[in-house]
């Protein structure tokens, strides 16, 4: 809550219509109530959690396995300076010549998903009535 406080208090995102935080599953904002706290607490802030198996967490892993495998491999710097020089050279390069991806999940698979979870979520609704007029 603190770095969200932090960022919540500063423009643009101060005054937006909506934010949103994407958050993995980790303990210390995982599930409904760490969703309900944020908007408590920040009225216009809307928590997206990540897919439990697929975490955005392995895309940051990935990018970085690049930065180690193209950038700072061998670690033959003689100083901070030319890792930042390198660094930047990399993100030059990298912005100038990467290519968006082609999604393969499409509008029709996000509607046949949602209807999918309405579906779920209509079926534990019922079976909870039931539950709790037994």
């Amino acid at each position: 809550m603190a770095l969200a406080a932090q960022v919540m208090s500063q423009e643009p995102y101060a005054s937006a219509k909506r934010v949103f935080w994407i958050v993995d599953n980790g303990s210390s904002h995982r599930g409904k109530k760490a969703a309900d706290r944020l908007t408590a607490a920040f009225p216009n802030a809307v928590m997206v959690h990540t897919p439990v198996h697929s975490s955005w967490l392995n895309q940051v892993e990935s990018f970085f396995s690049v930065v180690q495998r193209k950038v700072v491999s061998p670690n033959d710097f003689t100083d901070l300076t030319e890792v930042g020089v390198r660094l930047r050279a990399f993100e030059d390069r990298y912005n100038a010549t990467a290519q968006p991806f082609q999604w393969k999940f499409t509008t029709s698979d996000l509607d046949d998903l949602l209807a999918r979870l309405d579906r779920h979520t209509t079926g534990h609704q019922e079976e909870s009535s039931v539950t709790l007029a037994a």
